[in-house]
């Protein structure tokens, strides 16, 4: 498995955990507040989506060049903020937040 799918795979884990709480939920919620409904219907045929849904929507934004640390967002470009995980230099994952 690649980190980039390790990365998402460790979001969707996080999802709902003390963890997830400043990262992924966060991330998750605000959207859910901020955007249409007819963004959510367009990707995903529901205006009012659940958490899973949404997560399942995530696309790599950007791969950082000199760190292992990678952005995941919504597609389309409607919003500026990501949930960037970040790997340690022992190939861990160390974190996982919501950033603009």
């Amino acid at each position: 498995m690649s980190n980039q799918d390790e990365a998402l795979e460790a979001i969707k884990r996080s999802a709902g955990t003390e963890a997830g709480q400043y990262g992924i939920d966060e991330f998750v919620s605000h959207h859910l507040e901020e955007l249409p409904e007819s963004y959510w219907q367009n990707h995903l045929g529901t205006s009012t989506p659940s958490n899973q849904q949404v997560i399942g929507l995530l696309v790599l934004g950007e791969k950082w060049e000199d760190e292992e640390v990678y952005d995941f967002t919504l597609p389309d470009e409607v919003t500026d903020y990501v949930v960037s995980v970040s790997f340690g230099e022992d190939g861990q994952i160390e974190d996982i937040v919501m950033e603009s």
